[in-house]
């Protein structure tokens, strides 16, 4: 009897602006989702303007690259007459496919285009029914709620004929499926219509029997399911993807690097050694986050996926990116400032970063450069070993 063959997830990676596309892209993301200017819940993201979609767009399909573009938030009438001319446009320029949460707007796309259909998890998509009704009405992937186990994945898959997305790292959040509306009443702004203020993540003073206390009750570890790619690919997942639009170049690059590394090689071997696995989470530290879990991937998230404290930024953070490369020198364009001396690590598009102490550095007009400064451009002698290319990220502490 045939083996089944191997199941290696399509890798998902956030971008929020164009600028953080390409770096996801570089670093090994198979597709992309983003965000145009309206109809998605992030509007604190850069997000993209038209001309920026197209662009995009172009770079990630010439790199064989798919874009998902989320049309997630929960619409009302005057933004459903907008969004017809809008979803011509994004079919016009190539996107690959719309996630999509609320009927109305299922409906709107179907109607006005013949863009595929994926469920955003804020539609809470927890079981096989749901699914078949989901399917029946047009729509060809489920991204299932955050609340779904990957046992209860592979059963979904097992009763329906359909592609699967599932949350593979990044935020989680303490309301259901992300149906949250404190920010609401909070800061008057709608979490559901692009406004979340992420209001779980803040302290807040509690009394309980006279007494006190000041917690972060609401807030939640940051998953994180590296290690559990195997059972991912027994599950029947279809794309495993990384939450984060709103976070750093660092971060987009990071995680499409380790991701990437860590699918490819299983695909290859059909195992990951522990060694390995080590490596990418220490790699996963390198920029800053909250204590990571598996929450609800294998048990139920619960007491011990609280997390009680504030989120500190690692200090250890991007120094830069290499902007050009010449003979015998580097340039950088430098966003945190750093000094002769200092240990820097290069980060390659494939294999392992490049340690870089700096003992000279210039100026473009060759003058002497003790402390760099943030937003200038400073020429660093190459390092022999290694081969060094123009957008590597670099990184070191800030």
């Amino acid at each position: 009897m045939l083996e089944k063959p191997l199941k290696v997830p399509e890798l998902l990676v956030p971008a929020g602006s164009l600028e953080k596309l390409k770096v996801a892209v570089d670093y090994g993301a198979d597709a992309i989702y983003l965000a145009g200017l309206k109809f998605g819940l992030r509007a604190a993201a850069d997000n993209f303007t038209e001309t920026e979609l197209d662009e995009g767009i172009r770079y990630a399909h010439e790199r064989e690259v798919k874009v998902y573009l989320v049309l997630n938030g929960f619409l009302h009438d005057k933004d459903l007459s907008e969004l017809p001319d809008f979803l011509k446009y994004i079919e016009k320029i190539g996107v690959d496919a719309v996630i999509v949460s609320d009927l109305g707007v299922i409906e709107t796309v179907k109607n006005h285009s013949n863009l595929e259909i994926h469920l955003s998890t804020q539609a809470s998509c927890l079981n096989a029914q749901s699914a078949k009704f989901w399917k029946n009405f047009g729509v060809t992937r489920i991204v299932v709620g955050r609340e779904v186990s990957l046992s209860e994945v592979k059963d979904i898959k097992a009763k329906v004929d359909i592609e699967i997305e599932m949350f593979i790292h990044g935020s989680m959040c303490m309301a259901y499926s992300g149906n949250c509306t404190i920010s609401n009443y909070t800061q008057g702004r709608d979490s559901n219509r692009g406004g979340c203020a992420h209001s779980c993540r803040f302290q807040y003073s509690l009394e309980q029997n006279d007494q006190k206390l000041s917690s972060f009750f609401m807030s939640s570890k940051d998953l994180n399911g590296l290690s559990l790619i195997e059972e991912f690919s027994k599950a029947g997942v279809d794309s495993v993807k990384v939450e984060g639009r709103m976070k750093s170049h660092l971060y987009a690059g990071t995680v499409a690097k380790v991701y990437s590394e860590a699918l490819n090689e299983f695909k290859n071997t059909g195992k990951l050694e522990a060694q390995r696995i080590s490596f990418w989470q220490n790699e996963l530290k390198k920029f800053t986050h909250r204590e990571y879990a598996e929450v609800n991937l294998i048990e139920k998230a619960g007491a011990d996926t609280v997390y009680f404290e504030r989120e500190n930024e690692n200090n250890y953070g991007m120094l830069g990116r290499v902007l050009e490369v010449k003979d015998e020198y580097f340039v950088m364009q430098v966003r945190h400032a750093f000094e002769v001396g200092h240990s820097l690590e290069i980060l390659p598009f494939k294999g392992s970063p490049i340690k870089l102490d700096i003992q000279n550095m210039s100026s473009l007009t060759n003058e002497p450069i003790e402390r760099t400064k943030p937003s200038t451009l400073v020429k660093i002698p190459l390092p022999r070993e290694r081969v060094v290319e123009a957008n590597y990220l670099i990184r070191g502490f800030k």
